[in-house]
Formats: structure tokens, sequence, C-alpha cells
């Protein structure tokens, strides 16, 4: 059985593989054409930048998967995560304060990891196309904040699953998947107040008469809005973006300082509109549910399997303990559920062409949204160009120039 899981592990492997390699060789090829939506706006030299960027970008991120991946060849298939399993219960001999022990110690190494990788990509790549304006004593203020919530929030997910676990060995599965439910809508809850000014600085728009002009389109919309703000993006980066954050009654609009100075008002007043548009027709509750139903289908059958004695066998392994048995199931579960990619990028998808038609409806202009996507392609360097099998695979959004040409072709 090691032999198939490993091979099918290798298939899965190959097949992302096979699919970056196709987007870049498609972009090889078709990157030096200007889309006609593009025209007179991108011209060759910004097509190279564009072209360099994504090669530089997906070069270091082949080297950071495959060494991600040797490493869990190692951990999984090599008996490495036996080791760290015995290592971990020579340390505590609580059941919760184990648990803690051995996730911690894991996203710990996970992070340090990615340390090398953050560093490349922000102050050699970021630089080197002029998108980076973070100094190093801010990115490591990032940082240790980063580490600090994750350990925290963590901890407190990690303590409160395994007690339950604990007190109600044959429920679990369903009193775990209600309290990640309350969590997470206490986090989004409590993200606009807590988390976020933690890295932005949050300030009334500086541009006179676009905060009245948002709230007019908000109340057309029928969505009251407590507080619309700019925040200073551009101290890290030159990037631009804009968001709805909160829940309830504590929604706000935040928009990158970066974008209010490449957008006019109308195409910002177009982004939002794209941005109210999956509130009102539902997307982040849909989104929600479908989360939820696949977490508690996904618990249920956790909590069947992780009991299952010939679980750490199938890895060539004798007994683990219930943290081991949890990463090996989640390892498989990766394996079974990759074929599933292309649906959840067909779903998200069909939501951001929804929101399009809302946002060319509420606001009568698709032209604004059309050109806001224009200015966003070119000032971010996004890939014009991806292989259609990779977008169908991989794009939450539909591929820009597609967009652009539905938004255009619903004036007429």
């Amino acid at each position: 059985m090691i032999a198939t899981i490993f091979i099918a592990y290798l298939l899965v492997l190959g097949a992302s593989y096979r699919l970056k390699y196709l987007n870049l060789s498609h972009l090889k090829t078709h990157g030096h054409r200007v889309p006609t939506e593009f025209q007179g706006v991108v011209d060759e030299s910004v097509l190279g930048r564009i072209s360099d960027y994504t090669f530089d970008n997906s070069r270091v991120g082949l080297v950071e998967s495959v060494i991600d991946n040797v490493l869990l060849v190692l951990f999984l298939f090599a008996g490495l995560i036996a080791f760290y399993d015995r290592w971990i219960a020579s340390l505590a001999n609580s059941f919760v304060w184990g648990g803690v022990f051995f996730f911690l110690v894991l996203l710990a190494f996970d992070t340090v990891m990615d340390i090398p990788f953050s560093l490349y990509r922000n102050f050699i790549i970021e630089n080197r196309y002029g998108f980076n304006t973070m100094t190093v004593k801010l990115w490591l203020t990032d940082l240790a904040k980063t580490i600090a919530i994750s350990t925290v929030f963590g901890a407190v997910v990690i303590v409160s699953a395994l007690s339950i676990i604990q007190v109600s060995p044959e429920w679990w599965w369903l009193q775990v998947w209600a309290f990640l439910l309350v969590f997470g809508v206490f986090v989004m809850y409590i993200s606009p107040y807590v988390i976020e000014p933690l890295f932005f600085k949050f300030e009334p728009l500086a541009v006179e008469g676009l905060e009245e002009k948002i709230r007019t389109l908000m109340g057309k919309a029928g969505l009251a809005v407590s507080r619309v703000f700019q925040v200073d993006a551009s101290r890290r980066s030159r990037h631009s973006n804009a968001y709805f954050t909160g829940i309830g009654r504590v929604k706000r609009i935040v928009l990158f300082d970066t974008l209010i100075q490449q957008m006019t008002q109308e195409e910002l007043l177009a982004v939002l509109a794209h941005e109210v548009g999956h509130w009102k027709k539902r997307h982040v509750l849909k989104r929600i549910a479908l989360s939820e139903a696949a977490a508690f289908a996904g618990l249920f059958l956790a909590s069947r399997l992780v009991q299952w004695e010939g679980l750490p066998g199938l890895l060539g392994l004798g007994d683990l303990s219930f943290y081991s048995r949890v990463i090996i199931l989640g390892f498989l579960g990766s394996i079974v559920l990759f074929p599933l990619t292309p649906l959840s990028s067909f779903l998200s998808r069909r939501d951001e062409w929804e929101a399009d038609r809302f946002a060319s409806d509420l606001t009568e202009n698709p032209e604004a949204m059309a050109s806001a996507l224009v200015k966003l392609s070119k000032e971010n360097l996004s890939n014009l160009h991806p292989h259609p099998l990779y977008a169908k695979f991989y794009y939450s959004h539909p591929p820009v120039v597609e967009r652009i040409r539905k938004l255009r072709s619903s004036r007429q």
C-alpha cells in the first residue's frame, strides 16, 4: 500500500508541475502579443516585464515547492514522523499539551522554512520590479506580529479542540466543528478592530467627495457600511487592492492608498461595486456554508479513520499518536481532493462573473470596471496569457482579458 500511496502522491505532484510548465510555456509563446483589450495601454516593454516577473516568481516558487516536498517525503515516508512523535511524547504526558507542542513546533518549523523565500520575494524580486517599499525593520516587525497572532490563535484552537476530543471521544467531531464555526465568526468580527490595525494605519479617505459617492453607491445597493477607510499599504508595496472587512454591523470598506493613486473615482466605485456584488449575491455566505459543510463531512470521516489501527501502516509505520494520525489523514486527503481543485476554481470564477455583472448594472458604467481591470493588471504585472487548462484548474478569477471582453460587450 505504501508504494501505491507514494505513486499517487507523485502523480498529483507531477500533474501540478505539468500544469505550471504548460502555463509558462504558453506565456513564452504568446507573451509578446498585446491583447486587443490592452492596446494603447500595454506595450512590448511592459509585456516583457510581465513575462520576467511571472517567470521569476515561478522559479522561486518551484524551488520552494521542491524543498517542501522533499521534506514531506522524508517526514512521512522515511519515518521521521515516528521519531518526531516519540520526541514529543517525551516532552509532555498530557494529551492536550502534547498536541500543542506537536502542532506548534511544526508551525514554527514551517515559518522558519518560509523566511528565506519571503525575504527573496520581497527584497529581490519585488525590488527588481519596483513593487517593494518595505524596510527590513518593518518586515521583521510584521513577521513578529504574524508569529504572535498565529501562535495565540493556533494554541487556542488546538487546546480547545483537543480538550473536546478528550472529554467527548465519540462526538468530538461534531463539537469541534461547532467550535471552529463559532471561532471563525468571532475572528471575522474582531479582525477590523484588533488584527488589521496591527499592520495598517486606517484613515478617513483623503480624496474629497469620494466617501459621499461611495455611500451613495452603497445605498443604491441597499447595503449599510459603518466606515470607509484608506490604509497605508504603500509602506509595504506598490501593489493595490480594495476589500470589505468585518461581519454584521461592523462591515467596512477599505481602500489601499496605492489603489486611490492609480484609479479615477469612477473606476474606484466600479471596483467597490464588484465587491458589493459578492455581498448582495451572498457569495460570502454561500462559500462559508460550503466550506462548513465540507468541514462537517471531513471531521466526521476523520473521527472514524483516525481510530483505524491500520492507518499508520498505509505509510509503513507502526503505532502513532493521535496527532500524527491527523497529519497522515491530512496528507491523504490532499491527494484525494486534488482532482476537485478545478471544481472549486470554477465555483469561484462563477461568483466573479456574477459580481462583474452586478457592478456593471449598479454603476451603469461597465467601461469603468473594464478600465479598472486594465490598470490593475498593468500596475501589478499580471499574466495576460495564462494557459487555458492552467486557468481552469487554478484560477479563482476568470482570466482578465476574458473579463474585460465580456464587460465591454455588455455595452453593445
